[in-house]
């Protein structure tokens, strides 16, 4: 997902169109709520006018996160739609009321994967919960703990008064 300003020259005359599916697993080192992340397709469209390279991009994929109710897996879908414009000198770009977030040129290239990368992780919301019954359902155990029901609960005694327990047996 980067490309040199030469290769981009194509989008002055006609817009240039692109389609890739990249490997986003670095997302999970980002954020640890982040379980699992399918390859993220990305498709989008160069233009370019006043000395500004725009970015129309369509994200779509999946990430699985942690139900906030049960800890399940819950499919996140992605599906987003943003635009990310270039200019040489953002600093000296005179811009509009909705040109808010121009990104300045660095070197000879483009490289879109940080910014496909921050859109992403701006799109996970704070909790998601399981929509059908099965995902509902929280896992039997996991990393030092169990889920233990009520009936499980009365009939089990603590360890540490086990020998108490003994104490009312009158055989």
């Amino acid at each position: 997902m980067k490309w040199s300003l030469q290769q981009l020259q194509a989008a002055k005359h006609k817009p240039f169109t692109f389609e890739e599916t990249v490997d986003l697993t670095s997302l999970k080192e980002q954020n640890a709520e982040i379980r699992a992340v399918s390859p993220i397709v990305v498709r989008g469209e160069v233009t370019f006018s006043r000395s500004l390279w725009t970015f129309e991009l369509d994200l779509s994929g999946e990430l699985i996160l942690p139900c906030a109710r049960t800890l399940a897996d819950v499919h996140f879908p992605i599906d987003l739609h943003v635009t990310e414009r270039f200019h040489p000198s953002a600093d000296e770009w005179i811009a509009d009321e909705e040109d808010d977030d121009i990104h300045p040129i660095e070197g000879e290239s483009i490289d879109l994967l940080p910014y496909v990368k921050e859109r992403i992780l701006l799109e996970i919301p704070i909790q998601v919960y399981a929509d059908d019954e099965a995902q509902r359902q929280a896992p039997p155990s996991g990393t030092d703990w169990e889920l233990v029901t009520e009936e499980q609960q009365k009939n089990r005694i603590d360890p540490r008064l086990a020998d108490l327990a003994k104490f009312f047996d009158k055989e």
